[in-house]
């Protein structure tokens, strides 16, 4: 029993067993992701009739995404490992977009401050990237799906909605450690500084 968690783009979550959704629940809201997160973990947990005491593991989003946002779900997920006593464990969030579509794709997340992430996929094997860069800049290959594709579209005419979704963030980690994969850190990948800085000397 997998609790995956998504916060990079869409705040999502869903309970996965043997790769079967049991629940999931998802809204894209660019404010509130702590609020609408928690209300979801307990939503799934009351839909699939089960408790914290059944969860075997906890796979989230590592982005690339903004840092406010990606924050949510880091912290909750590592918050939730630790009272389960359950591991925890990272997946780059447009990997779980590239599996759904498999041939040969980029994937495209809004940045902000007019740029994107992106990275390019073969089959769900991930061959440049994830990287930060003007729109124009992206190297494309294949088609173009994300939801930050069509904040675009002069750089991305023909690009296909779509945001990571946990189910499938749980389902590649699976297949990843099936493989021998056993590194899964759970470290954001935010590719740039976040908007907000200490002050120095402080």
């Amino acid at each position: 029993m997998i609790l995956a968690i998504d916060t990079s783009a869409a705040v999502s979550a869903a309970l996965v067993r043997d790769g079967d959704v049991l629940a999931e629940r998802a809204e894209f809201a660019p404010r509130g992701h702590a609020e609408l997160l928690s209300g979801f973990v307990e939503g799934i947990l009351a839909d699939a009739a089960v408790s914290g005491a059944d969860i075997e593991r906890i796979v989230v989003g590592t982005g690339p995404a903004p840092f406010t946002g990606l924050r949510v779900g880091l912290v909750s997920a590592r918050t939730l490992g630790f009272a389960w006593s359950v591991p925890v464990h990272g997946v780059c969030s447009l990997d779980a977009l590239a599996a759904v579509h498999g041939s040969e794709v980029t994937v495209v997340a809004d940045a902000r401050r007019k740029e994107v992430y992106w990275a390019t996929y073969r089959d769900g094997e991930r061959l440049d990237g994830p990287a930060v860069s003007a729109p124009a800049d992206v190297p494309v290959a294949g088609t173009v799906i994300g939801r930050g594709a069509l904040v675009y579209p002069d750089a991305f005419p023909d690009a296909e909605a779509g945001d990571p979704d946990p189910a499938w963030l749980a389902r590649v980690y699976s297949a990843q450690a099936s493989a021998g994969i056993t590194d899964f850190p759970v470290e954001p990948m935010y590719l740039r500084r976040p908007d907000v800085h200490g002050i120095p000397g402080a």
